[in-house]
């Protein structure tokens, strides 16, 4: 079951207000960027984020899983928890590096 884009609206409104937010389908899921970079992974309509040392604390009681095959785990994002998703998402921009855009040939 793909991501709808109803939950990929949702998932932006629950995170709006800190910063500039946008999503790109990709895969036939999406990922959400806030001020251009990319923060939360969302497939079959779960949010995922990374599982990096500066949320650590923050989600040790989170449910991990892997968003497609292949990838690495990651956290389950409580997107319903809006106060707490926009605190951890302030700790990953932080952290994430604007990817480089890849040059055409």
């Amino acid at each position: 079951m793909a991501t709808t884009n109803e939950y990929i609206e949702y998932v932006c409104e629950q995170i709006k207000g800190i910063g500039e937010i946008r999503y790109k389908k990709m895969f036939g899921e999406f990922m959400v960027y806030v001020n251009d970079k990319p923060v939360i992974i969302v497939c079959d309509n779960v949010p995922f984020v990374k599982k990096l040392d500066c949320i650590k604390d923050k989600m040790q009681n989170a449910e991990t899983g892997c968003p497609y095959n292949g990838a690495k785990e990651h956290y389950i994002l409580d997107i319903d928890n809006s106060e707490f998703c926009k605190s951890i998402i302030i700790e990953l921009e932080k952290v994430t590096p604007i990817p480089k855009s890849k040059k055409k040939k």
